[in-house]
């Protein structure tokens, strides 16, 4: 399974990361950071880099016998987990199986050159693999991230956003992260949105095989490209709104993440917003829709406290910076709104 070598910037390298004591400023950086060797002294990599069967034994020695989401696909989707030829559907098959029943198939199929692709995604690993994060962590501070873990064999994943911030670790195989920043939006062709494989929109793109005539501007998004090829023990820390494609290239890959969210827990999800527009204002004319822009820019996207100052305080409700019991308020007028 081959990809395409981006003609874009490899991602900056930082060397010699202390796992336990990751810089605040790159927890919150605005671009990619490669982190070589962040996790390289976690048993689960040690184990992984051994052999394949050395670290399925390790991932055995902590399942007890959860179920999980798997995606299985055919040999002839060669790792690529995306739609069917219409995009009606999948060209895979969504599972619920014992965790331990996907780690023996995966060993099952390892030797073999043309595998059916077998894909574990954002499984919570606390849940499914107790006690693996006591010797396999990182320290974030006082960020409540939720960890999850990502097992499989040759896959590749269409190129698609998160909200979250993101700290990916490859703990066995090799990773090859594609990214581009959020402006790339319209270069990169993304599908629809309430049709997804798993929950995020991605690119229609074939990373491996370009179609340049039927997507031109992917050209475009390629120069903004940035590459990071990841081993076992490395890590990536991919912002907020970043779209990323990702193949692993080994016969057998983990990758262990961490998502958190800058901002507080009182906050919606701005996706929330998005589809709100979409309902009452993309469709509006095109003399209302850029009033409702300017609109949107004074009070969100350009606001500050000079905006207020010519209203007394006592008198600036939801204009205010929130708080929990301000988005309390704001949640409950919206709803009432919709429930009309």
């Amino acid at each position: 399974m081959a990809g395409i070598e981006p003609p874009g910037a490899p991602v900056r390298e930082l060397h010699g990361v202390d796992p336990q004591a990751i810089a605040d400023d790159i927890l919150s950086s605005t671009e990619p950071l490669l982190l070589r060797g962040l996790v390289a002294e976690w048993p689960a990599v040690r184990a992984a880099r051994e052999s394949a069967q050395a670290g399925l034994a390790y991932l055995r020695a902590h399942c007890r016998d959860a179920t999980v989401g798997a995606w299985r696909g055919a040999p002839e989707i060669g790792g690529r987990f995306f739609y069917n030829h219409d995009i009606s559907g999948f060209n895979f098959e969504p599972q619920r199986l014992k965790l331990g029943a996907v780690l023996d198939e995966l060993e099952r199929l390892h030797p073999l050159d043309h595998p059916p692709a077998l894909y574990v995604g954002s499984t919570t690993v606390d849940t499914s693999l107790p006690g693996l994060r006591d010797a396999n962590d990182v320290a974030l501070g006082d960020r409540q991230a939720l960890m999850s873990i990502w097992i499989g064999n040759q896959t590749r994943i269409a190129a698609h956003h998160d909200l979250p911030d993101n700290l990916a670790c490859v703990t066995a195989g090799r990773r090859r992260f594609t990214l581009f920043p959020p402006g790339e939006l319209a270069n990169l062709y993304i599908g629809p949105l309430d049709l997804t494989p798993a929950g995020q929109a991605i690119s229609l793109v074939d990373f491996a095989q370009p179609d340049f005539e039927k997507f031109p501007k992917f050209a475009q998004a390629l120069a903004q490209a940035q590459v990071a090829e990841l081993e076992a023990g490395d890590a990536i820390f991919i912002p907020s709104m970043w779209w990323h494609h990702v193949e692993a290239l080994e016969r057998f890959n983990v990758l262990v993440n961490y998502w958190w969210r800058q901002s507080p827990a009182h906050m919606d999800s701005p996706a929330n917003a998005l589809l709100m527009a979409m309902l009452s204002v993309r469709d509006l004319p095109p003399a209302q829709r850029q009033a409702w822009q300017q609109l949107f820019e004074h009070y969100v996207f350009a606001a500050d406290a000079q905006q207020l100052e010519h209203i007394p305080p006592a008198a600036r409700g939801g204009l205010q910076p929130l708080d929990a019991d301000a988005a309390r308020v704001l949640r409950a007028r919206l709803l009432r709104s919709l429930n009309r």
